[in-house]
């Protein structure tokens, strides 16, 4: 029998007594996968409810197949000590505790994955792969990775994402070709600077862990264009994160910061995510240096204002200010020539009519151009119809706006609401409600005596653990705001409400999606974001035919299904931060667009 020889620094028989063993009673692999691999090089072994991975896969290089004592005619197809050392094994989606030092035996892998099973560790022998450059070790139970593991010097893409990693080796500096490391969804509380020495890494993920600060030796990153530390607890980040010359994408949201980060030398960045987090200023020193910036997203902060330094953004194609403190714009905000999505929803705007906001970004862009040749003084002035979606600061609880009244009485941390100030209305058409940043554990009942013309109320910010049936009986209502209370659930009542067209229930404590919101068909708009909600209705979803914006971020999300993809209503689809798997966070970045897309390309046909 001719000796058998690797192509690849010898993998058969690589092991002195690896030759020919007696048979290990083991998982059966279809013989044909196995003889196919041979010849391929490539195994796929996903899905397979393996506990265990088979002795003959580790040995698939090493030991002659079964049937070889049964070829006598050796012809090209048969000679299997010609076959093909494994370059690729794939045994994702199993139920794999451990894999085998014999993974030794594979030296000419190029490709491992073993993401979605129960690993709790990784074999020292993983070290030995030294031709391996893609590593999917990502949604298992890893607590700690092996020193070895740093001595892949050609690996280029690393997945450790959706493990129980509390540290990183330093060694991790050696890996000098890596291009794409994915550390989210684990539990460290630092990184080692030694990453700093990664110069060719593109894209570095570190969402969804517990990281108070960045080492500030990750700006010698010269090759990076991707950073993402989404759902972390920084308070700040190096200033020497100015440096990235070559970042393009930058994810800070879900943080503690106070302070948006200047970049002077980020000349090549297009898009700044730093919404829910604390930033109470925006000054011209940083957006003067975001000359390439497309996106910029600041929402659920607590800015006041916008420098008009704004309008230097000249390439901007997205700008989100959701819920920050925002009482006036610069109206030549219209005149940006790639401006195409503009979110201002639940900011104490006092210029813009709500009616006007709720008409998407174009009719927004319009009245502001048409109000450019105004005196700024104006922007002040409370108007008819003003756009009041948040909290205001207004001194008296009554007052008056054209021929119609608002019923004001915010930000006076009380537990009722005095009959005086529903008195006050006197029996006038009062078509909205302020009753938010109280400490109100109840809808007050006086509130149905409005139904006749009431359409817009605000709720948030208090301490309300149900919905009273008054509240249902708001026929007119259009807008309803509950967000930041302590609701788990709405009752089924809230259906009567079939003019609503935005509900904001974000920071509440919901675990199901209200079933009552399937049954509104004018519904627009839903913001769900920071509940406990596990799953939705994607069918329900699609009879929601008006429905554009649902924000569904920070749930409980096992899944997304792919019917999901068929609400082509959807401009805006907000998912991030939840345990799904798919999308991947690589899609969800991409925009709605682009999620939609891919969740009708998985939809079984």
């Amino acid at each position: 029998m001719p000796a058998a020889m690797s192509r690849r620094g010898g993998s058969r028989f690589a092991n002195s007594r690896a030759g020919f063993q007696p048979p290990v009673k083991e998982v059966p692999v279809p013989a044909g996968l196995i003889k196919a691999a041979r010849k391929s090089g490539q195994l796929n072994l996903s899905n397979r409810d393996l506990s265990e991975v088979p002795q003959s896969v580790w040995r698939i290089n090493v030991d002659p197949p079964e049937d070889c004592h049964l070829n006598v005619s050796f012809n090209a197809s048969e000679r299997w000590w010609d076959q093909t050392d494994l370059t690729k094994l794939i045994l994702a989606s199993n139920k794999l505790e451990c894999l085998s030092e014999e993974i030794q035996l594979l030296p000419a892998l190029t490709v491992l994955d073993v993401h979605d099973n129960q690993l709790t560790s990784l074999p020292c022998a993983i070290g030995q792969l030294l031709n391996l450059q893609k590593l999917n070790v990502s949604h298992n139970k890893l607590k700690e990775l092996p020193d070895e593991l740093c001595n892949l010097r050609t690996l280029k893409n690393l997945q450790l994402q959706h493990n129980e990693l509390e540290r990183i080796p330093d060694g991790i500096g050696h890996l000098v070709h890596l291009e794409d490391l994915d550390m989210s969804s684990n539990r460290l509380s630092t990184i080692p600077s030694t990453l700093g020495e990664l110069a060719d890494l593109q894209r570095f993920n570190l969402a969804g862990n517990k990281l108070k600060s960045i080492p500030s030796d990750i700006s010698k990153m010269r090759s990076l264009k991707f950073l993402d530390a989404t759902r972390n607890e920084l308070e700040c980040v190096p200033p020497e994160l100015a440096g990235m010359v070559s970042l393009e994408q930058l994810y800070l949201r879900h943080n503690r910061l106070r302070h948006l980060p200047e970049f002077p030398s980020c000349k090549y960045l297009k898009e700044l995510h730093v919404g829910n987090n604390q930033i109470e200023y925006l000054g011209p020193d940083h957006l003067k240096p975001l000359s390439a910036i497309s996106v910029l997203e600041l929402r659920d902060n607590k800015l006041k204002s916008l420098p008009d330094e704004i309008l230097l953004l000249q390439g901007l194609e997205r700008l989100d200010l959701t819920n920050n403190d925002i009482s006036s714009l610069p109206y030549k905000l219209g005149n940006l020539p790639k401006l195409k999505s503009l979110l201002l929803e639940g900011n104490p705007l006092r210029s813009i009519r709500r009616d006007i906001i709720n008409r998407g970004t174009q009719e927004l862009l319009k009245y502001l151009r048409s109000r450019i040749e105004e005196q700024p003084a104006s922007q002040g002035d409370s108007g008819p119809g003003t756009a009041m979606t948040f909290p205001s600061e207004s001194k008296g609880s009554v007052y008056s706006l054209g021929t119609h009244k608002v019923l004001e009485y915010s930000n006076k941390k009380a537990t009722v609401v005095p009959d005086e100030v529903f008195d006050a209305s006197d029996g006038a058409p009062v078509v909205s409600v302020n009753l938010s940043k109280n400490l109100l554990t109840g809808v007050p009942s006086r509130i149905a005596e409005l139904k006749a013309t009431v359409t817009d109320v605000n709720l948030g910010f208090n301490k309300l653990d149900s919905i009273s049936l008054e509240l249902c009986t708001l026929e007119h209502l259009t807008h309803l705001d509950l967000r930041n209370n302590l609701l788990t659930s709405l009752p089924v009542e809230m259906k009567r409400l079939q003019r609503l067209q935005t509900v904001i229930l974000s920071f509440n404590r919901f675990k199901e999606f209200p079933d009552a919101l399937y049954h509104i068909p004018l519904l627009e708009t839903i913001l769900m974001s920071n509940n406990q909600v596990g799953a939705i209705d994607s069918i329900q979803l699609m009879q929601l035919d008006k429905l554009s914006t649902l924000d569904m971020q920070n749930n409980d999300l096992m899944h997304v299904p792919p019917e999901l993809g068929r609400c082509i209503n959807l401009k805006t689809l907000l998912l991030e931060g939840n345990p799904f798997r798919n999308p991947r966070p690589a899609i969800l970045a991409r925009g709605t667009t682009a999620v939609l897309e891919y969740l009708r390309s998985r939809i079984p046909t």
